[in-house]
């Protein structure tokens, strides 16, 4: 069961999540709040998974509240549905490119849209709501989306797969800019260019007479040639490379002139309105690989190596230790119960001489059996390649979790999902042995 804050005294938008949660009762549980102070308590003590911030509730300090949640990854993760009143504000809140908004919805969208929202964020939540707590990522992992020729499904997909490698420590912060506005481009040329068949002047002189091409997306999507076409994202994440292909059921296009620099190009007219998305992807990500028709397009962009985005702002303060490689960060019955928070690099755990696990950034933390229990260490751990790690004693751990008791709460999650996880392995390897005996 997810929880949804909604952070709004707007009528409309209540009454539009209570009738949208209604259908969607056992995947959500919600709150309504909208004044400020109960609302950073609200979200640093429960961490809800999904939080609807409405723009349009004078009372409410919605900026505040977005500082809040992007001043510490480490707990405030999952989704933000962004509610406005206007396209202008929209398109303010559009270009924070902010990893943790899904969306940006008028009141008139919202509305809409909200339902076939909850649709998508269900069918998808294992990267909206993904953000590495023990959770085993294998060194690839691979599949597909497909959706019609909407905006919304292009800036959902788009905004959740920038911010899951973002927040599984794939991408580092720049690449998470670059990677947004490159499938952005793309995606948006594979509807128009693509699906819909809107050619170069057709689309400029729509925008010289309407001043926004939306409406003409909605016509062009609407009619019988186009409606039944679709957009199809490919992915491919492992250790050296994120890799998307982006597939259109259109007729293709001459990419070779738009994708070599020429002075016939440079000189185009109107391109201040349009026109330049794939060299600006190009610009941003590097090569871009075209199929002979011209309807797919692949784009790659190198995975980040063993570093954490996500370092919990109340640990920034303590001492940052390096280690170099096979260096011993403590031994098998030492008797020492620092906490270690990892930054970057592997570690390789030794029982009685036997390797046990690899411990990444995925992990987070290091010696926590012997913090917690007040004990000697369980086992030995090296480094493995240059690694960094903050050190935190645990008097100065207890001394923070005081000072800031939702991290406590937050711990115990992050234990019991652990647990949860192991206990889960368990039966399944107990199960396949059986299978296996039989």
């Amino acid at each position: 069961m997810k929880k949804i804050l909604t952070i709004s005294s707007n009528p409309v938008v209540l009454d539009t999540v209570k009738k949208a949660i209604a259908n969607f009762s056992r995947y959500f549980d919600s709150e309504y709040l909208w004044e400020t102070s109960q609302i950073i308590t609200y979200i640093n003590y429960e961490l809800p998974e999904l939080k609807i911030l409405d723009y349009t509730s004078e009372d409410t300090d919605c900026e505040t509240i977005l500082a809040t949640i992007n001043s510490d990854p480490w707990l405030h993760y999952g989704g933000i549905i962004a509610v406005c009143a206007s396209k202008g504000k929209k398109r303010t809140l559009e270009e924070l490119q902010d990893s943790n908004i899904l969306c940006v919805l008028t009141v008139d969208e919202f509305k809409e849209n909200l339902e076939r929202l909850l649709k998508l964020i269900l069918a998808n939540q294992q990267f909206i709501f993904h953000r590495g707590l023990q959770n085993d990522i294998g060194n690839e992992e691979s599949g597909s989306f497909s959706f019609h020729n909407d905006l919304l499904d292009i800036h959902f997909y788009s905004s959740f797969l920038v911010a899951y490698l973002y927040n599984t420590s794939r991408i580092s912060t720049q690449d998470r800019f670059n990677l947004q506005m490159a499938l952005s481009e793309l995606l948006n040329n594979a509807l128009e260019h693509g699906n819909l068949e809107i050619s170069f002047e057709e689309k400029t002189n729509w925008m010289m007479e309407n001043g926004e091409i939306v409406s003409l997306i909605r016509k062009k999507a609407s009619e019988e040639k186009y409606k039944d076409r679709k957009i199809k994202i490919q992915y491919t994440l492992n250790d050296n490379f994120c890799t998307f292909t982006i597939t259109d059921d259109g007729n293709g296009f001459d990419w070779r002139k738009y994708t070599e620099k020429n002075d016939e190009l440079e000189e185009e007219p109107n391109t201040e309105l349009h026109g330049r998305g794939i060299q600006l992807s190009k610009g941003v990500i590097g090569k871009l690989t075209y199929n002979e028709k011209g309807n797919e397009v692949t784009l790659k962009i190198k995975s980040q190596k063993d570093a954490s985005n996500n370092i919990p702002v109340a640990m920034r303060s303590f001492e940052t230790v390096t280690f170099k490689d096979k260096e011993v960060i403590f031994r098998e019955n030492e008797q020492s119960n620092d906490l270690y928070f990892i930054v970057a690099g592997k570690y390789a755990v030794y029982s009685g001489r036997k390797l046990v696990s690899i411990l990444t950034p995925n992990d987070m933390f290091i010696g926590e059996m012997a913090f917690l229990l007040n004990d000697r260490r369980s086992a030995t751990v090296l480094a493995s390649g240059n690694c960094r790690l903050i050190r935190i004693p645990k008097i100065d751990f207890l001394d923070m979790i005081k000072k800031n008791p939702h991290y406590g709460i937050f711990l115990s999650k992050m234990l019991s999902q652990r647990l949860y996880n192991q206990t889960h392995q368990t039966i399944a390897l107990k199960k396949q042995l059986m299978e296996f005996k039989k």
